[in-house]
């Protein structure tokens, strides 16, 4: 099995925090981002088209993330996390010479295969990391600030994207994409990691072992399947509907051009929430339901009703689910006992993931008969499931 060296004095973590935050940023700054749903729209896809692109997203993900979460357990994170944006740029770079529907595809399945190799590795070696160090209790701030600046590269990147967008098209937008994308590979490559292999000499198989500890673990301690089922509702619905919010304001009328402010709008509140998770950490959870409660509230509003007001409310939204998906992922981290620590938290990003397909498929239908904005709404209720959990946690 693995196992974390014995735990050494508490010490800076810059050695740990720069190059987080520099794949947290890279990941994100993304140029492609606010304009790629387009891209498929002006190549003669539908919203129906695009909805099935984003199923084969999820379901690649859906079918990959568990082995990969097993294999994260067993190789070294960091491997694995510079492997994954490779993956990214060259799906970037197949939609910028092939404009096409099988070669949107194809990039699709590459973009999945990609979140599955950093699906449970990014948060299992920060928090094996942090607790080599002897700052676990640092989790919900260090990843709130990674998720932040990841959604701070996306706004970046929206701001770049319109300039860009005007002067040179799709070709620079993509190409400054898959430029991102090896520079957080490079990242990765930097990133620590302390883990020693030992091995009984009764073990099974090193991957197959790996892999039942980390089911055995959702089995068998109580305190891992709430937590995991939280993650699960906080992310699944919120992480879904971003992708279609160019979507959302093209049909409010918003002109292309202006499509990536918007997104930026929205985002902004996104950034604000994940630099609250920490202090939002410390909440009792009948308080956590509450602000959940009202980002339902927003999110159906501000899709509803649209403009300036409609995208604030859709930001702030948007951002309490960033803060309570960082605060349930700390949870989950702090429930996990045994060395199956990535393959548990990859069966979190399953559960997510087959919840946004079934989302993906479903909008596509409720869109058709109601729009954009009572899509929106309607998905935006399912995120008092969630309070309901956190409120659970006062009793």
């Amino acid at each position: 099995m693995t196992t974390v060296n014995p735990r050494v004095p508490r010490t800076r973590l810059i050695r740990l925090t720069w190059p987080v935050y520099g794949y947290a940023f890279f990941e994100e700054f993304i140029l492609l981002y606010p304009l790629y749903a387009l891209l498929f729209a002006e190549n003669g896809l539908t919203v129906t088209h695009i909805s099935a692109l984003f199923v084969l997203w999820s379901l690649t993900s859906v079918l990959l993330t568990v082995p990969a979460g097993a294999l994260a357990d067993l190789v070294p994170r960091r491997h694995l996390l510079a492997t994954a944006p490779l993956l990214t740029g060259s799906a970037f770079a197949l939609w910028l010479l092939l404009p096409s529907p099988w070669a949107f595809a194809l990039g699709f399945v590459l973009w999945g295969a990609a979140g599955a190799l950093s699906s449970g590795a990014f948060e299992a070696l920060v928090y094996t990391e942090l607790d080599h160090r002897g700052g676990t209790d640092a989790y919900p701030r260090v990843m709130g600030l990674t998720r932040a600046l990841g959604v701070a590269a996306v706004g970046v990147a929206t701001l770049v994207a319109v300039p860009a967008m005007t002067h040179g098209g799709y070709m620079v937008i993509g190409l400054a994409s898959v430029a991102a994308c090896l520079l957080c590979s490079v990242c990765a490559l930097a990133l620590p990691e302390h883990r020693v292999r030992e091995r009984d000499p009764g073990d099974e198989p090193g991957y197959l072992q790996t892999l039942r500890s980390g089911l055995a673990e959702v089995r068998h301690n109580p305190g891992v399947r709430p937590a995991l089922l939280l993650v699960v509702l906080v992310s699944a619905f919120w992480g879904a509907l971003e992708e279609y919010v160019p979507l959302l304001a093209r049909d409010a009328g918003v002109p292309a051009q202006s499509v990536p402010l918007v997104v930026l709008v929205v985002w902004v509140g996104v950034t604000l929430g994940g630099l609250s998770a920490g202090p939002l950490s410390r909440l009792p959870g009948r308080a956590l339901a509450a602000l959940m409660t009202l980002a339902s509230v927003a999110i159906a509003a501000g899709a509803l009703f649209t403009g300036p007001a409609g995208w604030a409310l859709l930001g702030f939204g948007f951002g309490v689910c960033q803060a309570m998906m960082v605060v349930a992922d700390a949870r989950l981290q702090e429930s996990i006992t045994g060395p199956g620590r990535a393959t548990v938290t990859s069966l979190a990003d399953l559960g997510t993931e087959t919840l946004g397909i079934t989302t993906f498929l479903v909008y596509a239908g409720v869109f058709t008969a109601m729009g954009h904005g009572a899509a929106f709404a309607l998905f935006a209720v399912h995120h008092l499931l969630a309070a309901l959990l956190l409120a659970r946690r006062d009793d």
